[in-house]
């Protein structure tokens, strides 16, 4: 089964819980996750959302600004357990 989310990926444990706070205070579907390898940097968690969420998580991160966001992803999982990740071009410098 081909399974599709988006996660955001910080350099900090602490702003992991932060993001995952107020991503759960917006109505934004979120948990914390084990990084993938793919994304080689970082404190090894990241926040997990739904794909179709992501305008909303970045609205989030835009609001709330919470720091050592390496970036967010797209990752795809194929019905063998193999991933891809993808930046999803949302990352620390972004003012969009």
């Amino acid at each position: 089964m081909e399974e599709q989310f988006g996660i955001a990926a910080f350099r900090s444990r602490q702003q992991v819980m932060a993001f995952e706070k107020a991503l759960q205070q917006s109505g934004v579907r979120a948990r914390i996750v084990s990084t993938p390898r793919a994304v080689a940097a970082g404190c090894g968690l990241s926040v997990r959302f739904e794909r179709e969420d992501v305008q909303a998580a970045a609205e989030v991160w835009r609001g709330v600004r919470t720091g050592n966001l390496i970036g967010f992803y797209e990752v795809q999982r194929d019905g063998g357990g193999r991933l891809t990740v993808r930046p999803m071009g949302i990352e620390a410098g972004y003012s969009g």
